[in-house]
């Protein structure tokens, strides 16, 4: 099958979250069809009863390959990796669970390596879940970043108004602080700088944040972390052409950033970049992996066990993830065989 549409790949995460549910409502949607060719990468079983949880009444379509996807709305097409039982529960940590969403998203980077697909786009997988079936990695990105060999990457998040990227993200405080340096500061800088003339911004201004209060405030605080471990990277940066300041308080950076005087924060430890996107809602933020060979968007949520199988989960992150998904996607026709 040829078409001007991406072929993007649903991984449904892990089965024991809200993740099958999120995408039967999503794909409930008959703008997706106009927009991409989707189709999940799962278990049927599980979708099965999404559906009859959420009350959304669409056919479910197994396939083997992408090629034998029907892409109309009102069926789903489901790769069906038949790895879990029928009686898994709703909102349990298992490995079982965690297993089969490390397969799905294996599954899904073959195709993408084969040339079969466009990109993928994750529903939430659950970390300790994870760790249970023996896949000790940190979550998505850095599971991405061993299938595909890719060595330095970054996690972005986009919300309206507002885009960060992170020079570190999935560790505690204090070892993040030791991981940054220089050369990291510059690499995601480029990251940035790349990513978003991709997207068709001609000169990024990006901005990149202090580790301390104030970014330090001139050695006042913190034991000049910014002198040693930024400030070299952005002036790396700058030397090369790149639209960057900083290093910039972060208190204030966000603001200005949602405001429209920059188009990128590079943020450099996970709560410093998650909390001020989060704020502006859990439903708008989505999460792409950059520096990937491979096109991927995520939810920027988690598995939430503790609505899961209650049809109370908002699909509107995941659809937001499949549209800049399309967005990124290359136009070029796949194999689809």
């Amino acid at each position: 099958m040829s078409s001007t549409k991406p072929s993007i790949a649903i991984t449904m995460g892990d089965p024991s979250g809200i993740g099958a549910e999120i995408t039967v409502k999503a794909l409930n949607d008959p703008d997706i069809y106009e927009q991409c060719n989707p189709f999940v990468i799962g278990d049927l079983k599980i979708l099965r009863r999404a559906l009859h949880v959420t009350g959304v009444e669409l056919e479910l379509h197994p396939i083997t390959e992408p090629k034998d996807a029907e892409y109309q709305h009102g069926t789903i097409d489901i790769l069906d990796l038949d790895l879990v039982t029928e009686d898994l529960k709703w909102g349990e940590v298992s490995s079982e669970a965690g297993n089969a969403a490390f397969h799905y998203l294996k599954k899904a980077i073959a195709l993408t390596n084969e040339n079969k697909i466009h990109g993928i786009c994750t529903a939430p997988l659950n970390k300790e879940a994870l760790h249970k079936a023996g896949h000790i990695y940190p979550g998505h990105t850095e599971i991405l970043a061993e299938l595909t060999n890719t060595k330095d990457y970054a996690m972005m998040l986009s919300a309206p108004d507002l885009r960060v990227i992170h020079v570190t993200t999935h560790i505690g405080l204090m070892d993040a602080i030791k991981k940054i340096d220089s050369d990291r500061v510059y690499k995601v800088i480029e990251l940035a700088d790349t990513t978003l003339k991709k997207a068709g911004i001609e000169s990024p201004r990006i901005a990149v944040c202090g580790i301390n209060p104030h970014a330090g405030e001139n050695g006042l605080f913190g034991n000049g972390e910014e002198e040693e471990k930024v400030i070299p990277g952005i002036q790396k940066a700058q030397e090369s052409g790149i639209n960057v300041q900083g290093p910039l308080p972060a208190d204030t950076l966000f603001f200005r950033a949602k405001r429209g005087d920059f188009d990128i924060v590079v943020a450099q430890y996970h709560d410093q970049g998650h909390g001020p996107i989060k704020v502006l809602g859990l439903e708008a933020g989505v999460n792409i992996t950059v520096g990937l060979p491979i096109i991927r968007t995520s939810v920027d949520h988690g598995t939430a066990f503790d609505i899961a199988g209650k049809n109370i989960a908002s699909e509107l992150s995941l659809k937001e993830a499949l549209h800049l998904a399309i967005e990124l996607a290359p136009r070029e026709n796949v194999l689809q065989q």
